[in-house]
């Protein structure tokens, strides 16, 4: 929320400075997001008053003035205003002002050969409003040679972050109440404009839904003169960030940016019979302000006569009866609708608003009808007109809560002595009443105050955050003992090896759009959110694969020729309790060049299930998972290609891991370019190692090298051609388990000389003896032990 110090000042009584009000509201919690001073954007600029105007000689449309600055010879300055005449007072920019509209720094030049020492400015030129077609014109008595920085009053603007549980001050009196309670000036009372209402409203007003709309009060105002806001009226708003549109809309907005209270005025004549808080119907339609057209349900609150919908309540109002220039009378409302509602209709219509951020954080159900006086006040006071009396339809919240406070609790929960009389100022200072007893009534715009430990927190941010101690957390002697789940150490363990081998961590969004979730689903149960953050983020993700694509694909988009990512996050799913089924994962995405091309490689090498394989292989090994138990197996999946993919199994049902090459219809549904091999290890489903129940040994371990050196033994086999590789090592790796430490294909073979239907595939076996080498009889017994584990595999020794 912004708003200017010049604003701030019209409700607190203060000499301080602009840094003691930043500092102030960073401590009692309302941050300051940043700082801008308009008058810096002024400097250079004065007031300048013109004593002669003639024709240039060399241009029909220029002048050359002489321009007073109060300071020295009067400057020559050339001018293509068309009423700038001796006489008039102006704004001058001096060579070395910056115009702030386009940057342009001011130098002494010559145009159409005839010297100029600076420039007349337009209001545009110096974004104080959107008027160009002639320069700045101020009144005669303005003071030649001031700054016109100072001259105009440009104020510091303050930007502060408001909490959704401070809607008291969505308003500039909000914080000008809390910066006063904490002793940096006094609170002025509220200057409600006199006014006279007379007559009964013309216009019936009820509502109809007192669910939805508990309260709904109005006036009507007829014979006002619509039109441009005063000068004092624009600078507040545009230091708010808001664009002044008109004298009658300019008011409401005044009135919700200072008290926080959202307001809203209808032309009457585009009005039909009475005006009525209500429940819209099932595909009723509204044209907002906006100029969209919205379809609303039956859950969504409206203001309606008996023709159409006026207003989507407490977010928008329409535009077949907003005030226009030529309006004349007009309709003023100001009501209180049920925050969880509005923010529910906000949410459904994807429609937001500065009424809406009020009403659904809960506006003041106490300044209903001084809101409405003082915005009839203001109305009638700049625009004219005659108020007819008030109408009052139902009734707000009115039962205030009343909580039992001890003061004691303020040292024992904030950490910091306060007395009780200090306590009781600064309570009372923020309008909560204080009874003797220390029964506290707490005003009803505090929705925040829950109990107790609401009133420590006023108190302690009042009297000063800065000034609780810091204490450190009670420790016990000793070596502290570790705090990582086991879960977190194997992951760990698995982002220092993944980045190792040359991956790059990502981190996606857990929500998917339904589409892309449904894709990846595998008829599991989604979760889909019933308030998304938008479309595309509507259901949790059931795999880290989804996202991982989009980056890769992002990536790609923006050049790279090869992308290498890996994420360790959760699947989830709609559990068979109700309950959400959060699965740890770590996925792998491998795209574009394995290998860029060079002259001792030839052409680049893509990425391929090998890769994929490989990566889960390792990344497995480094959860510790007994990679040497895994069986390849099918089945990955119909995100990936059937012919290259498999899963990594731990038996026929335990599946650690699927890897492979991402089926092409996967690519076209997320629109991402192939080809692309991923891999996702299911971190849930690894075995946990039991722990160790021995005696705790905190000696270095060591390793000590066999005393005898390593055999190795080839065998080439005659397999099916179907029998992966894999399955034959592993059958080797089992046969003597005593003695075979280590088995790898060096060779697979298909064709001449080899039986249709069969292959050759060739492994490297090697044996470590342990107390004495091997004999003959040894190693024939080992090597008959192999072949037979081979030929349970269909597999035969070449001869």
């Amino acid at each position: 929320m912004k708003f200017s110090t010049t604003w701030l000042k019209d409700h607190l009584e203060t000499d301080a400075s602009l840094q003691e009000i930043v500092d102030t509201l960073n401590a009692i919690g309302l941050e300051v997001e940043g700082v801008e001073d308009p008058a810096e954007k002024l400097a250079g600029f004065t007031v300048a008053k013109v004593l002669t105007a003639k024709k240039h000689p060399d241009a029909d449309k220029l002048q050359v003035l002489t321009v007073d600055t109060g300071e020295g010879d009067p400057l020559q300055v050339v001018c293509g205003a068309p009423n700038a005449r001796a006489g008039m007072m102006g704004v001058l920019g001096q060579p070395g002002a910056v115009v702030p509209s386009n940057g342009m720094e001011l130098r002494k030049s010559a145009i159409r050969g005839v010297e100029s020492n600076g420039m007349m400015c337009s209001v545009r030129e110096l974004e104080l409003g959107e008027d160009h077609d002639g320069i700045i014109e101020l009144p005669e008595d303005a003071p030649v040679g001031y700054s016109f920085a100072d001259y105009h009053g440009s104020s510091p603007i303050i930007d502060v972050a408001i909490t959704p549980n401070r809607p008291d001050c969505m308003g500039v009196y909000g914080i000008a109440r809390d910066l006063a309670a904490a002793g940096l000036g006094t609170l002025k009372p509220i200057a409600f404009p006199e006014f006279t209402a007379e007559g009964a409203c013309p216009v019936e007003i009820r509502t109809d839904d007192p669910e939805g709309c508990p309260a709904f009060y109005g006036r009507v105002i007829k014979g006002v003169k619509n039109g441009p806001s005063p000068d004092w009226l624009v600078q507040r708003l545009k230091s708010a960030g808001q664009r002044p549109i008109s004298l009658l809309v300019d008011l409401t907005n005044y009135l919700m940016l200072a008290f926080g209270r959202p307001a809203h005025a209808y032309d009457v004549a585009k009005l039909h019979g009475a005006v009525v808080a209500r429940r819209a119907t099932k595909g009723e339609q509204v044209l907002a302000l906006n100029e969209k057209t919205y379809t609303l349900d039956e859950s969504m609150v409206v203001i309606a006569d008996d023709k159409e919908v006026h207003d989507i309540a407490g977010i928008m109002g329409g535009e077949n009866s907003g005030v226009q220039d030529d309006t004349t009378d007009v309709l003023l409302e100001i009501a209180y609708f049920d925050p969880p509602r509005i923010g529910v209709t906000g949410r459904k219509l994807g429609l937001a608003s500065d009424a809406r951020t009020r009403f659904e954080r809960g506006v003041d159900p106490a300044f209903l009808q001084e809101g409405l006086d003082l915005l009839t006040g203001l109305i009638v006071e700049l625009a004219g007109g005659q108020a007819s009396e008030a109408v009052q339809a139902g009734s707000p919240p009115s039962e205030p809560k009343v909580l039992s406070f001890d003061t004691a609790r303020t040292v024992r929960l904030g950490g910091v002595e306060v007395s009780a009389d200090e306590q009781r100022r600064i309570l009372e200072s923020l309008d909560f009443a204080v009874g003797d007893d220390w029964q506290v009534t707490c005003p009803l715009r505090r929705h925040d105050i829950e109990g107790p430990a609401d009133l420590v927190e006023e108190v302690v941010r009042i009297h000063g955050l800065d000034k609780v101690e810091s204490v450190a957390l009670p420790r016990v002697e000793g070596v502290a003992r570790p705090t990582a789940t086991a879960d977190q150490v194997v992951e760990r363990k698995l982002r220092r090896a993944a980045a190792a081998s040359g991956l790059n961590e990502a981190i996606t969004w857990s929500f998917l759009p339904e589409d892309e979730a449904a894709h990846f689903a595998d008829s599991a149960a989604l979760w889909a959110l019933a308030n998304p953050i938008s479309e595309d983020m509507k259901v949790m993700r059931p795999s880290l694969l989804p996202g991982l694509l989009n980056a890769a694909k992002r990536a790609a988009t923006r050049g790279s020729a090869s992308t290498r990512l890996f994420e360790i996050g959760r699947r989830y799913f709609r559990g068979s309790d109700g309950l959400s089924d959060e699965r740890s994962t770590l996925g792998v995405v491998l795209a574009g060049e394995k290998t860029a091309r060079s002259w001792a490689t030839g052409k680049a090498q893509m990425f391929d299930a090998y890769d994929a394989k490989a990566a889960a292989t390792q990344l497995l090994e480094a959860a510790g998972a007994p990679a040497g138990n895994l069986m390849v197996m099918g089945e990955a999946g119909s995100q990936f290609h059937p012919g290259q993919s498999g899963t990594l199994r731990l038996g026929p049902k335990k599946v650690l891991a699927r890897f492979g090459m991402v089926h092409p219809a996967t690519l076209k549904a997320l629109d991402v370019d192939g080809p692309i091999a991923a891999v996702e290890i299911f971190l849930d489903a690894i075995p946990q190692k039991k722990a160790w129940k021995g005696a705790k040994s905190f000696a270095r371990p060591s390793f000590t090298p066999p005393a005898l050196q390593s055999v190795t033994r080839d065998f080439a086999f005659l397999v099916p051609e179907a029998l992966p590789a894999a399955e034959l090592v592993r059958a080797v790796k089992g046969a003597d388990k005593a003695n075979i430490t280590d088995v790898g294909v060096f060779d697979v073979f298909a064709g001449q000389g080899v039986p249709e239907g069969r292959k050759s595939v060739a492994v490297e076996v090697t044996l470590q003896p342990a107390e004495k080498s091997y004999k003959d009889a040894d190693l024939k017994a080992i090597s008959d032990a192999i072949v037979a584990a081979a030929a349970k595999q269909g597999a035969e020794l070449r001869g």
